[in-house]
């Protein structure tokens, strides 16, 4: 499957990601090779629902946030090239010193890009606030999940 995934996606597209992202080559093709894997509908977008049969994210008390954080606003789907911008926040700030570049824009997993995104997932209604109620709804989560999480542990 992995050379399937790297038949398919151009050198050059694979050159800015890289740049724009700051993902390694070998990550890259390995993320569009899991890509394709969840794109069910094998149009080279995923949507919602794609990422719900995700294992980890159905279980993650904001995993519905998370997912929403792939979509724009009034989008269903995304392509690779989204998905993969998406990633680059949860790639460690660390990472940036060994792919400096003086010319480039501050890294999508910059800190605060990192900021930013955490920010946007919590406040739902992108009213640049986070309320009493959306923080409520996160808290009200979490605490069901650790809830749930003791009660299998007795």
């Amino acid at each position: 499957m992995g050379s399937r995934a790297s038949r398919l996606l151009r050198e050059e597209e694979i050159e800015e990601i890289k740049k724009e992202t700051g993902f390694s080559h070998s990550q890259i093709t390995r993320l569009y090779s899991r890509f394709t894997s969840l794109d069910k509908g094998e149009n080279g977008t995923l949507s919602r629902e794609d990422f719900q049969r995700i294992p980890e994210l159905a279980i993650n008390p904001l995993g519905d946030r998370i997912i929403n954080a792939f979509f724009p606003e009034g989008e269903d789907q995304v392509n690779f090239r989204g998905f993969m911008r998406t990633l680059a926040h949860f790639r460690p700030i660390e990472d940036n010193e060994k792919n400096k570049n003086a010319s480039a824009s501050e890294p999508l997993n910059s800190r605060t890009n990192k900021l930013l995104f955490a920010f946007r997932l919590y406040d739902l209604d992108r009213d640049d606030k986070i309320s009493r109620d959306e923080l409520l709804q996160v808290l009200e989560k979490v605490d069901v999940e650790q809830k749930m999480s003791i009660r299998f542990l007795h």
